[in-house]
């Protein structure tokens, strides 16, 4: 069994393009946005996660999702496959079928309808950790899931053999430092909550896990180059001045759509969101068309500036 999980770099949680009418998977323009974020030099890919409306997706598709990541991928950097659900059987079937098309590790979130005892999410990660041999990241997103995790009980799930790394989605700022500091000798810990990645970074996480990169993969790698590669906390916090406009434009209103609307702004086929999430608003384009633009990205329909 790998025990470890040695990631670095910026991780897109990554969107899934769909057909135009939302049917089907567009593998095709998944395997090239895979192609585009790897040749922007991030550090890994998490497929199938929230900004990828997994919860829209069947369990064939999950597959599909994963397979096609894995076979784009090529080896070029890990890929993480998103494969929790809502039983433990299922969490475990879509793990073992990651780690047999060749995912480097597996992101589980907990179930996110019946409230779980301590001891039930404990048995939960067990069950996924002892049914494969590649190393899990616990995907702790409270907001979402209702699972709101203590650094301790996040340090008791790092005790299970083959948990290796959590994607810390709850936003703040004082518990994933508490959970570095106690528990970081044996847990990679990745932030994965927008607003808090430059401050992940500068207090001097590995690997960050972040829905935007899809929008703007090379500013986010130079983010974490600046930071993590350079040390260059005033270039960085010069750089992520001119991101957070576009963060916070994400975070106003249905995250996933708003994230896969810039990217398509950009000319970048990924296709609609399916229901029940909504396109945003031409008003709310009009609002994040300039944003792209400031950052030299180039608009469609408008001219970057710089």
């Amino acid at each position: 069994m790998t025990t470890t999980l040695e990631l670095r770099g910026i991780l897109p949680a990554m969107l899934t393009p769909f057909t135009e009418d939302g049917s089907a998977i567009d593998t095709t323009a998944l395997a090239a946005l895979t192609n585009r974020l790897v040749d922007a030099g991030v550090g890994g890919l998490i497929p199938g996660g929230s900004t990828g409306e997994f919860a829209a997706l069947s369990h064939d598709e999950r597959r599909l999702l994963h397979e096609t990541v894995v076979e784009a991928a090529a080896g070029r950097v890990p890929v993480i496959a998103q494969t929790g659900a809502l039983t433990a059987g299922e969490a475990v079937a879509l793990s073992r079928h990651a780690e047999q098309v060749g995912a480097a590790g597996v992101m589980v979130v907990p179930p996110f309808y019946d409230g779980l005892s301590f001891r039930e999410l404990k048995a939960y990660f067990t069950a996924v950790a002892e049914s494969i041999d590649i190393p899990v990241m616990i995907y702790h997103i409270p907001g979402v899931t209702g699972q709101q995790l203590t650094p301790d009980e996040i340090g008791e799930l790092a005790s299970i053999p083959g948990v290796a790394s959590i994607k810390d989605s709850g936003g703040d700022a004082g518990a994933l430092t508490a959970v570095q500091e106690r528990y970081g000798d044996r847990l990679q810990v990745c932030n994965g909550w927008d607003i808090l990645t430059y401050f992940g970074l500068s207090y001097g996480l590995k690997a960050s896990v972040w829905g935007a990169a899809n929008i703007f993969p090379e500013l986010a790698v130079e983010l974490f180059e600046t930071i993590s590669v350079k040390g260059d906390l005033d270039a960085a916090r010069s750089l992520w001045s001119r991101l957070v406009p576009v963060v916070n434009w994400l975070d106003e209103e249905s995250y996933t759509a708003r994230v896969k609307a810039a990217t398509r702004l950009l000319g970048v086929q990924v296709g609609p969101v399916r229901s029940p999430f909504q396109e945003p608003t031409d008003e709310a384009l009009a609002e994040v068309r300039p944003l792209l633009a400031e950052l030299g990205l180039p608009v469609e329909g408008l001219a970057s500036v710089g």
